[in-house]
């Protein structure tokens, strides 16, 4: 994060007013590598693995579990992006802010997808995504990794693989990205 507390939020609608850092870049790595190597532990083969990045924030965690994915099994596990934005529930609270592409080069059809995301909070966007994982095909399974998992969900929901479980008051805000993860607000 810059010298500044103040920074944009992901989708790009507000402005997040750090108050602690609660992860260094260093205990992100080593989060990824971990849910890396559980993805690999959990799934038998990763011949029939996609990972899917949620837009905007998963975008850059499903990345490097991929180079991870990589490294660890030296196979190339397909990548796509999501997004979910026309998907949501909750648009009349939450305008759609600028969407973002989804791309996914492959049929889903039999294939073990693993989500990947930032921050799973109410588990909204999750179930919005199902919901467009379904307009490319019917996969077999689907897998959750979500960096920071902080509770307060509203749907019935929970991730495979979490990177660190932050619990947080409603009022707060978490922002992760590869540089690390910061409790603050969002104004």
């Amino acid at each position: 994060m810059s010298s500044t507390n103040e920074r944009q939020t992901p989708n790009g609608g507000l402005t997040f007013f750090a108050k602690s850092q609660l992860l260094s870049a260093d205990d992100v790595a080593r989060g990824l590598k971990r849910m890396a190597h559980e993805i690999v532990e959990r799934n038998e083969s990763l011949d029939d693995v996609v990972i899917i990045g949620l837009q905007t924030g998963g975008k850059p965690f499903a990345e490097r579990i991929v180079e991870l994915l990589r490294d660890i099994s030296k196979s190339e596990v397909p990548m796509g992006m999501l997004d979910v934005s026309f998907y949501r529930d909750d648009l009349s609270l939450h305008p759609v802010a600028k969407s973002a592409q989804t791309i996914i080069d492959v049929d889903l059809t039999g294939k073990t997808v693993i989500l990947v995301d930032d921050v799973l909070y109410t588990g909204r966007t999750i179930r919005a995504s199902f919901n467009a994982l379904s307009d490319y095909g019917r996969p077999k399974a689907i897998q959750l990794c979500v960096m920071v998992d902080r509770g307060h969900r509203e749907l019935p929901i929970r991730p495979d693989f979490v990177g660190k479980n932050l619990p947080t008051s409603e009022v707060e805000a978490i922002v992760a990205n590869l540089e690390g993860v910061w409790i603050g607000e969002k104004k």
